[in-house]
């Protein structure tokens, strides 16, 4: 018995790259309060590039063994809102395992004053922090954090001030 050679090859269908403007319009599913992330804000400077930044880490609450993963994020900056998009997690080319969140850190160079911060999962529940920035005083202060007016939004995300992770070029 042969096997018969096909005339005409089946299509097969592309792969949707989502989109991170989507998420801001969609309508969460209704769920329960569950806290999956951290979003952490502090200063980093940068030896090779000789830059400060403003770094925000949104890290899973969840501890990985076997894996090392990465939040996969798209940054929407508009005036003075920054909407880090959680896209899904990315697993990393890691050849010592170790238990680790996964993480993903967003630098800004030009941050001044007040600011909101907006974490979008992809179901579209949106957490908000605001925080004011002033590098001058070497200050970072995390205001109120809150949940926008929004059908179904939920609670998944809590924002902190990481002053542990702090850091500044060294001083001669």
């Amino acid at each position: 018995m042969s096997l018969r050679k096909p005339k005409v090859l089946p299509k097969i269908p592309k792969t949707r790259k989502k989109k991170p403007h989507a998420a801001l319009e969609a309508v969460p599913a209704k769920k329960p309060d569950k806290l999956e992330y951290y979003c952490k804000a502090f200063f980093k400077y940068d030896e090779k590039k000789r830059k400060q930044y403003y770094a925000f880490a949104i890290e899973t609450v969840v501890e990985f063994t076997a894996f090392a993963y990465e939040v996969s994020v798209d940054v929407i900056k508009e005036k003075n809102v920054i909407n880090l998009v959680v896209m899904g997690l990315r697993a990393k080319m890691n050849s010592v395992p170790r238990i680790q969140p996964a993480r993903n850190e967003s630098l800004f160079e030009d941050l001044f004053g007040d600011f909101t911060v907006n974490v979008v999962k992809q179901d579209g529940a949106i957490n908000s922090a605001d925080f004011h920035f002033n590098i001058y005083k070497k200050e970072l202060l995390l205001i109120k954090q809150y949940k926008p007016k929004k059908k179904n939004n939920r609670l998944f995300c809590e924002f902190k001030v990481a002053e542990d992770e702090f850091s500044f070029p060294e001083e001669n």
